[in-house]
């Protein structure tokens, strides 16, 4: 009995020194280099643009446009169109840190009446829809008057 244990744990050993090889048992320890942080700061540009647009639509009397204009913190600009009742409104706008937003509103006559074209008509027949009328397939049974309550 005493052979048949020594062969058991000579077996045992010789299978863990076959799966776990010296070297895998003891690692050294991971030096950690420490890499000094960075903080990036992007530096924004103060905002500069100019932009304009207009829209002439004779067939549907849409008339408009637009102009503007940055620079850093002040914006000035313009902005026309033509309202129902005939006239040309005008607003010039400025708006900066100090003051706010600012507007002075035009109304002048176009001295015209403006025509706008009639909406065209959208005519839609309505689709025929044919209900089939329900069919009994048997005449209801009459339950004895003890089941009415």
């Amino acid at each position: 009995l005493l052979q048949l244990v020594s062969i058991f744990v000579l077996g045992v050993a010789a299978a863990a020194a076959i799966e776990l090889p010296l070297g895998s048992i003891y690692h050294a320890p991971a030096v950690a280099i420490a890499k000094p942080l960075l903080k990036t700061v992007e530096v924004e540009a103060p905002a500069h643009y100019d932009f304009s647009y207009s829209v002439r639509d004779d067939h549907t009397g849409d008339i408009k446009s637009q102009t503007e204009s940055r620079k850093g913190d002040q914006v000035q600009g313009q902005y026309t169109l033509i309202d129902a009742d005939g006239y040309l409104r005008t607003v010039d706008y400025t708006s900066d840190a100090h003051n706010g937003f600012n507007a002075v509103v035009r109304r002048d006559p176009l001295g015209q009446k403006v025509i706008k074209a009639a909406p065209i008509a959208k005519l839609v027949a309505p689709i025929p829809i044919a209900y089939a009328q329900p069919k009994l397939l048997a005449a209801p049974a009459k339950l004895p008057l003890s089941l009415y309550h």
